[in-house]
């Protein structure tokens, strides 16, 4: 099935309807065959006649050519967005331990108690049942079998690092990590010199199940419990590879266990800001006064949360506003009902708070006037914990950080945020996807090549109405040898799920794409860029587009890409279409954070817009429950 909306940049329906709407005339192509779909990239076609071009050096539209009798109307086969999948955790596997029993031994060692003894104590693997990840065991097969020696144990008993280990191993939930999957029993200290051969057997499976489950803690906390990509088609990461055979070498070598295991974390500000408030969170008690998160009432409805909430209002509220609004509270009270006397409360609270005075309480509501629940607060800090494992250790400096959920775009440089504003992310059907990559480069007043998916979901149904409106709207129609023809001259009932022609529109103040675009390609064709629909920017909630990131000031993070002024900027753009290759390495991370911390460390939680957190959560429970049963 095709995918779509994820993997195009799209411009809100609002903005596309009135487009389409638009009579004006259609706009003269510029650079044709240069940069077709958004400028920057050539393509070349070859065989054009020059007498096709008119004496600007645009080529002319193809003319219609006679067609046959017209085929039947097909069905429009609409593209559908990326899907959420069903999550399954690595499976476990039983350790094959027979290459290692049947390793050579060193020449001239004797295993003996004053020495390793690991070579009388390999043979009782056999029959040994310890499960693992498939590249755990096969690390644990390597290792062991060209190193026959112990890392843990010293003598008869677990040495030093292995006590180390274990207490690090002990301490996994301060990072959001479940102690339980890493849990090893040491062999108790006394034993009967008459039983050596048990006493061999209690070591020799000591030393390898915790060398497999310091694997385990060493590879979930570089890249993470689970695996982002078998989340959704929206979740897009590399993977994050650690040589575990070379980790246990490291492993053999070191003193200082904690320092190797705890160095596999991200080594970021963010990470270690997150942690501390984890544990602040479970220190500390729940909110003395709790409503429901999801709470939504307009005037006139019900709810057994309602007094709480005006408890809430109360409690955060300055004296001027109790003066002026305290009477009308104390006399509603106890009622489960919003009437319409208290929208002028409701409005004062919530323009107290910063958020858009519209008298609906709803999540952002609640969360400005209670917080978030305990519980919910910590959830949110496992889950930022958990998807921070996915990005690189180091963010890189400067980057570029979007928070879905904050619906925001922030350029960071030396620890600061240099530049924040306001964003427009994808609408629930039309989700933006969680990556990072790289920008490349800037496009003035750029062209935007339209998506194929709304070709054919939005476009083509008004089309086989009104086969010309294109050409009315300012769009160019190109077919697949790249000539330009017009809209009106195709018979677009031919088409259902795949519609064989281009389609762009030409710079303007009208183009979805505004003044510039940011770009950083990648797979889902994802892109920051200016808007005309700037009132949108004024919303709470700023899931309007189908997929890419609209800035509300798309100058200024130019500027800072650039490193470059405001002035500078706007000169670009006003000498028409043009690109600039960014010559700077500037990582992007088009993130989806609930619980983000700021420049000084202060934690602050979002809606979960996407409904992603509950997935991750499904997800490490599948983890556990998989890793758990095989104990």
């Amino acid at each position: 099935m095709m995918r779509v909306s994820m993997k195009q940049c799209f411009i809100s329906v609002s903005v596309l309807a009135a487009a389409l709407a638009a009579g004006a005339a259609p706009a003269k192509a510029q650079n044709l065959f240069e940069m077709l779909f958004g400028g920057g990239a050539r393509q070349q076609h070859h065989g054009a006649n020059p007498s096709e071009r008119n004496r600007f050096g645009q080529q002319r539209r193809a003319q219609p050519q006679a067609t046959a009798a017209p085929k039947p109307r097909r069905p429009i086969k609409k593209i559908s967005a990326p899907s959420y999948y069903t999550y399954r955790a690595d499976p476990l596997v039983d350790v094959d331990f027979a290459s290692v029993i049947d390793a050579p031994k060193p020449a001239g060692l004797e295993p003996t108690l004053a020495h390793d003894g690991f070579g009388e104590a390999v043979g009782e693997l056999a029959g040994f049942e310890l499960a693992a990840e498939k590249e755990i065991a096969a690390a644990l097969r390597d290792h062991y079998a060209h190193n026959p020696q112990f890392i843990w144990v010293t003598g008869t008993s677990a040495n030093s690092r292995a006590t180390k280990a274990m207490r690090v191993l002990s301490e996994a939930a301060s990072y959001a990590l479940d102690p339980a999957e890493y849990a090893v029993t040491a062999p108790p200290p006394g034993f009967s010199m008459d039983d050596m051969r048990g006493r061999y057997r209690a070591l020799i499976r000591f030393e390898m199940t915790l060398s497999a489950r310091v694997l385990r803690y060493a590879r979930d906390a570089r890249a993470g419990r689970i695996d982002p990509n078998r989340l959704s088609g929206y979740h897009d990461f590399p993977k994050k590879k650690l040589d575990l055979t070379r980790a246990l070498a490291s492993l053999a070598r070191t003193q200082d266990v904690r320092a190797y295991l705890e160095g596999r974390h991200p080594q970021n500000a963010q990470y270690q800001a997150l942690r501390v408030e984890l544990e602040t969170l479970r220190a500390s008690e729940e909110n003395e006064i709790v409503v429901d998160p999801k709470l939504l009432m307009r005037p006139g409805s019900s709810d057994a949360d309602f007094p709480n909430m005006l408890k809430l209002i109360v409690a955060k509220s300055d004296e001027a506003f109790r003066a002026e609004h305290g009477p009308t509270i104390a006399l509603k009270a106890d009622t489960e009902t919003y009437s319409d006397d208290l929208v002028p409360v409701i409005k004062a609270a919530q323009k107290a708070h910063g958020l858009n005075p519209d008298g609906i309480i709803g999540p952002r509501t609640v969360a400005a006037l209670a917080g978030r629940s305990r519980a919910d607060r910590i959830h949110k800090v496992e889950i930022a914990l958990e998807q921070l494992r996915w990005h690189p250790s180091e963010l890189g400096n400067p980057y570029v950080f979007i928070n879905q959920p904050a619906y925001t775009a922030s350029f960071v440089e030396d620890g600061k945020t240099k530049i924040a504003m306001r964003v427009v992310v994808g609408k629930t059907t039309n989700q933006t996807s969680f990556f990072h990559d790289e920008i490349e480069r800037i496009d003035y007043n750029p062209y935007w090549g339209v998506p194929q998916s709304i070709i054919v979901n939005e476009m083509l149904p008004r089309l086989r109405r009104d086969p010309g409106y294109l050409d009315r709207a300012g769009y160019e129609v190109f077919d697949r040898q790249g000539r330009r023809i017009s809209s009106a001259s195709v018979n677009w009932a031919r088409y259902g799920g795949k519609v064989p022609f281009n389609v762009r529109q030409t710079p303007s103040e009208a183009n979805a794409l505004g003044e510039l675009k940011i770009l950083f390609p990648n797979k889902h064709a994802i892109y920051m860029h200016d808007t005309p629909s700037k009132s949108l920017f004024s919303r709470e909630r700023r899931a309007f587009s189908h997929g890419c990131v609209r800035l509300q000031d798309p100058r200024g993070m130019a500027a800072a890409v650039l490193d470059r002024s405001r002035d500078y900027v706007a000169a670009k753009i006003g000498k028409g279409h043009s690109s600039e290759k960014v010559t700077r390495k500037i990582p992007v991370y088009v993130a989806y954070f609930t619980a983000w911390p700021d420049d000084a460390g202060s934690v602050h939680y979002y809606t979960d817009v996407y409904g992603r957190d509950d997935r991750v959560m499904k997800a490490m429970k599948v983890t556990a429950a998989t890793r758990g049963a095989a104990s």
